[in-house]
């Protein structure tokens, strides 16, 4: 239709005056390989430059977000250790999320500060140290394969951007899944609960056009 218009021909002669009602909803997501380059930071930044974009489409937003995590490589898991360290301003937040994947059967792990703010909310948490308070920390326990899905969110400060970058250059290394911002965080929760309902299914692109 752009092309159409751009060519001369008006939105009437080509009978689309009425804004289209969608039945589907389609989610998009980039592929950063942060794995290729050594070093580098996983925080999303106006700097970012993908390997491609892959799509999830499904009627559902939570389906759809599902597929297209799977599409993009990310592993979500349906068992196991949620690691979530936020900055305060995200705090309140994140409480939600806590109680969903614990709900979901999940054990939530977080970093002093966080687990103090999450566990004041009545849910379960297990304490695990920053990198600079001693061992066994975060580090150790991504190592050993105890971390399934990581939630962080920068602070931005000195200790976030020594401790900070190396766990998640950490979970980078080992194909950890890690989610970086609230909002993120909230479809992630989602997608993992289709995931454990086993809701997905294939459907090809004719069915929604």
């Amino acid at each position: 239709y752009a092309s159409l218009i751009m060519a001369g021909a008006t939105l009437k002669e080509l009978n689309f005056t009425e804004e289209v009602k969608l039945n589907h909803v389609a989610v998009k997501e980039a592929v950063l390989p942060f794995d290729k380059f050594p070093g580098a930071d996983t925080l999303l930044g106006p700097e970012m430059r993908s390997t491609g974009e892959v799509m999830g489409i499904d009627r559902d937003f939570n389906v759809a977000y599902a597929k297209a995590q799977i599409a993009a490589g990310q592993r979500l898991p349906t068992s196991g250790k949620v690691f979530i360290s936020v900055r305060d301003s995200d705090k309140p937040a994140i409480l939600d999320v806590a109680k969903q994947f614990h709900e979901l059967g999940m054990t939530v792990v977080a970093t002093g500060g966080t687990a103090k703010t999450i566990e004041a909310a009545g849910v379960p948490v297990t304490v695990a140290p920053k990198i600079h308070e001693g061992r066994p920390h975060i580090g150790d326990m991504l190592r050993d394969g105890d971390i399934s899905l990581m939630i962080v969110t920068s602070s931005g400060d000195e200790a976030d951007m020594k401790d900070g970058r190396e766990i998640r250059r950490t979970a980078v290394g080992l194909k950890v899944p890690m989610v970086t911002t609230v909002a993120g965080a909230k479809a992630t929760c989602s997608a993992v609960r289709v995931l454990q309902e086993g809701a997905l299914t294939m459907q090809p692109l004719q069915d929604f056009f």
